[in-house]
């Protein structure tokens, strides 16, 4: 069975689709930016500072649906330069304990609203 999960401490999606999708055991997370979800606008600062609102975003999401980061076993992380690799992934870093989940990462031509950042998780409840 299919429950979309909606959360109002996340920014609401921008287009047609869901913040996140649960299947079962597993959550599909869309993309999230470094947008304030009171606001609507992007932190601010740089990449840091919208790699760590892009977490809250992705922790909000993960709460409503009853789970945590430490549920997260696939991460997508599309970054608008290359060049802030670095900076993302020392924010990244610092969000999981223990074993990280898998990754890709990739650079991309412009993100949605010419973010820096956007990070998609998939969780599973164990």
């Amino acid at each position: 069975m299919k429950k979309v999960i909606a959360t109002k401490n996340a920014p609401a999606a921008i287009g047609p689709y869901s913040q996140a999708v649960q299947v079962g055991n597993m959550l599909f997370a869309s993309g999230q930016l470094g947008m304030d979800p009171v606001t609507g606008n992007f932190v601010e600062g740089g990449v840091k500072e919208q790699t760590v609102q892009a977490f809250k975003n992705v922790h909000a999401i993960l709460a409503e649906a009853g789970l945590s980061i430490n549920d997260v076993v696939k991460t997508t992380v599309f970054l608008a330069d290359m060049g802030d690799f670095a900076a993302m992934n020392e924010v990244y870093a610092s969000q999981f304990e223990g074993t990280f989940p898998a990754r890709s990462a990739v650079a991309v031509k412009t993100l949605p609203k010419n973010g820096l950042v956007e990070i998609e998780v998939i969780a599973v409840k164990s």
